[in-house]
């Protein structure tokens, strides 16, 4: 007698068999079945034959729809649905299964958008999409691939596959192997399946040609290794996760996962913890978060070490975490590490990528250029460049901009441990003193460009970077500004001080050009101590000055800057440096003047000038005239200030002065005579003088811009120019907040502003 359960099916039966039954009951082929329910033919024909698992609900419900069943006839399929997924889980192991996912998934929105966006446009009338996630350790790729096939679950009803291709391997999953593992998951028999390479990868596109299938490449090692794997045309997706950015595939979309953003880190760690209570205070979260980069592998090995153990807080956590040279070791839990994490990476380096990776560690700043890593590794750029684009293909590397570069903190400090371990120690100092004799000669090189009396480089030096012009010179100090200083600071330690001098001397005319740098006090307060080691007495007044300078101009501590251009004078007059004199008096009056003592600063200037013209000294008797204008201008004197204005214009066409400090005196000398017909409301005469004014300070100090903007922009308002106003004393707002000018120079300059609109 035949046993029958629910929907009169047989006890025993099997989902395919059920679902060819009910089609065959009702007249249909497997092609009319797959006009009427949307499911491919291939799909039902591998149902209908047990070669693949029972489809997920809504692919039942489409075909229950079809084959127009009674209530109990869907019931009774459903049942065996279900019963086939369970024994598929249970009782017979299947292959490329997807791994358990991670129940704190956090953040990476944007990205898991982008990638459902991109699966759900396929169609089979194009090629299948495919999404490359590439990124360095530890971010999280795998995880991201398993989250991204939940949200995309539906939309692929007939499989999802994992496949583990084990890149980081020293011998990574062979392609025939992948192949054979995906043919068998898709329910092809094994004795079905092509010995060749080349027919295996056809029989997989083939076998997914019509199915919507989600295919998860994990761990690719690189393109050779995938591209057999990808199917041709199809509904369906795959998503390929790599720490190499797989950069000879075509055609595919790339999402590079960068580092979460420092509250999703927060998020994860607190998810981890199960812990909201002052085991994980705000400001200690953060902490941790910093400490561990934002990477998810950290943050996920340090929320466990937190969590097992319940005496610590997060501030136990954070001490243990702040010792730069134990932290990676820290960031390990059980199986897992950070620091294996990289060793697998490193590991495919070539030879010489490896040594400049490690090299790398020596460079103090945040981002450097491809010169940098050639001189580490004493190769030449085209070289370097290809060791750097290896180091970035595998994510140990991040490119900044064009032809920058940068370490993620946590793979920097993995450096410094290669580089340890792995080179001795005369070696790392031979290699860090080839790194700061290359930056300290090159910032010479580059910072005389802007002083008179030298410019472009001498005939005889040969270096790898261009600095033909002073934009390319400027360009260079610009950005590798933290690593030259950088670089100043370790040969100050190694009591390197006539070339601490040399480096802050080539700086004096560059420094007048970028006050807003913000480093300034440091680099002549170096100096400054540097030459007071030194025998010269003469060099030594020299950097008090430039010092007092840097003290008054990039941190406004006027009363300080003007005793030390004193103490400046007081040497000078004990050595009889008539030169010397005028230019400590020049500081100790711009001091004078910015606190409002006009008089005293008229004293100071008209002393200096008389002494530079004494030393002979025509460079410095024009810019103390111009000096003693501003004092003048300052008193309320404005015909006398303007004479002195005219008086400096006439003698930088007479004397014999350095083109650099001509132009700068120009641009002053009119800077000066432009503000101070505006003061006394001479608009039409002060309108001319700003206009001939902003070319030369455009060429001479970005600084001055503003200023000339603001007196530009008050002539116009004056003679009822509204819009042109406007315009002028809006840039002014703006360039005289981006140099961080005088605060009360940006309120004046505000205050015109608003009087337009009010």
């Amino acid at each position: 007698m035949n046993r029958k359960g629910l929907g009169g099916v047989m006890i025993g039966m099997s989902f395919g068999r059920r679902l060819r039954a009910l089609r065959q009951s009702v007249g249909m082929t497997i092609e009319d079945l797959s006009e009427t329910s949307g499911v491919s033919g291939r799909a039902i024909s591998d149902m209908e034959r047990g070669h693949s698992r029972a489809p997920q609900e809504r692919t039942l419900t489409a075909l229950a729809d079809a084959l127009r069943l009674s209530d109990v006839e869907r019931d009774g399929l459903v049942q065996l649905a279900r019963s086939d997924r369970s024994e598929s889980r249970i009782g017979r192991p299947r292959v490329c299964e997807l791994p358990r996912g991670v129940s704190d998934f956090v953040g990476r929105a944007a990205e898991l958008e982008l990638l459902r966006r991109h699966g759900l446009a396929a169609s089979t009338d194009g090629p299948m999409p495919v999404v490359v996630v590439h990124g360095q350790p530890g971010l999280g790729k795998t995880a991201f691939a398993v989250q991204s096939t939940e949200q995309l679950r539906e939309a692929f009803p007939d499989g999802q596959f994992y496949v583990d291709l084990r890149g980081t391997d020293p011998v990574p999953m062979p392609v025939g192997e992948a192949l054979l593992r995906l043919l068998r998951a898709l329910g092809v028999n094994p004795r079905g399946i092509a010995e060749d390479e080349q027919e295996r990868a056809s029989q997989l596109r083939a076998g997914l040609r019509e199915r919507r299938c989600l295919l998860v490449l994990d761990n690719a090692a690189h393109e050779t290794q995938v591209r057999p794997l990808l199917p041709g045309q199809g509904a369906g997706m795959v998503v390929v996760t790599s720490r190499r950015t797989l950069g000879g595939l075509e055609g595919v979309l790339r999402i590079e996962l960068p580092p979460l953003a420092p509250r999703e880190s927060a998020d994860l760690l607190r998810a981890i913890v199960r812990d909201t209570s002052d085991r994980a205070a705000a400001d200690e979260v953060a902490e941790v978060a910093r400490l561990c980069g934002n990477l998810p592998l950290a943050l996920r090995i340090a929320g466990t070490r937190l969590a097992s153990r319940p005496g610590w807080t997060m501030g136990h956590l954070a001490d243990r975490l702040s010792d730069a040279d134990r932290r990676l070791a820290n960031l390990t839990a059980g199986d897992l590490g950070v620091g294996p994490a990289f060793v697998l990476s490193y590991a495919q380096l070539s030879v010489p990528a490896q040594e400049m990776f490690r090299r790398l560690a020596h460079v103090p700043g945040v981002d450097f250029g491809a010169s940098i890593a050639a001189v580490l590794t004493q190769n030449d750029l085209y070289h370097a460049e290809d060791q750097l684009d290896e180091l970035v293909d595998l994510g140990l590397l991040q490119p900044e901009g064009v032809d920058r570069y940068r370490f993620h903190d946590l793979i920097r400090l993995f450096a410094a441990d290669r580089l340890r371990t792995e080179e001795p120690a005369d070696a790392r100092a031979a290699t860090e003193r080839r790194m700061v004799d290359w930056l300290l000669e090159t910032a010479i090189i580059a910072g005389r460009w802007f002083e008179p009396g030298f410019g472009a480089p001498p005939d005889n030096w040969r270096g790898l970077i261009s600095l033909d012009t002073a934009e390319q010179a400027q360009g260079w100090l610009r950005v590798e500004g933290d690593n030259w200083l950088a670089a100043l600071r370790l040969a100050t330690a190694a009591g390197e001080h006539q070339r601490v001098v040399d480096v802050a001397e080539a700086m004096h005319w560059y420094s007048d050009r970028t006050v807003h740098w913000g480093h300034w006090p440091e680099v002549f307060g170096l100096s400054r101590a540097a030459a007071a080691r030194l025998p010269d007495r003469g060099q030594e007044i020299t950097h008090i000055n430039y010092y007092a300078w840097a003290v008054h101009t990039c941190e406004r501590r006027y009363e300080e800057s003007a005793a030390l251009a004193m103490d400046a004078y007081r040497l000078a007059e004990g050595l009889g440096d008539t030169m010397k004199q005028a230019n400590a008096l020049q500081y100790a009056g711009d001091a004078w003047k910015s606190v409002g003592d006009f008089g005293r600063a008229l004293w100071a200037f008209r002393r200096a000038r008389d002494q530079a013209d004494s030393a002979g000294s025509d460079d410095v008797y024009v810019h103390a005239g111009v000096r003693v204008g501003a004092a003048l201008f300052g008193l309320g004197r404005f015909d006398e200030a303007l004479d002195e204005f005219r008086a400096v214009l006439r003698e930088v066409d007479d004397r014999p002065i350095a083109p650099a400090s001509a132009l700068a005196a120009r641009a002053t000398a009119r800077l000066w005579a432009a503000r101070t017909l505006a003061d006394a409301q001479r608009w039409p005469e002060a309108l001319d003088e700003a206009t001939r004014a902003l070319p030369l300070a455009t060429e001479y100090a970005p600084r001055a811009i503003g200023q000339v903007h603001m007196t530009l922009g008050r002539a116009h308002a004056a003679l009822g120019a509204t819009d042109e106003a406007r315009d002028h004393l809006t840039r002014a707002v703006k360039l005289l907040e981006h140099i961080a000018a005088d605060g009360r120079m940006i309120t004046f300059a505000k205050s015109e502003l608003a009087a337009l609109d009010g």
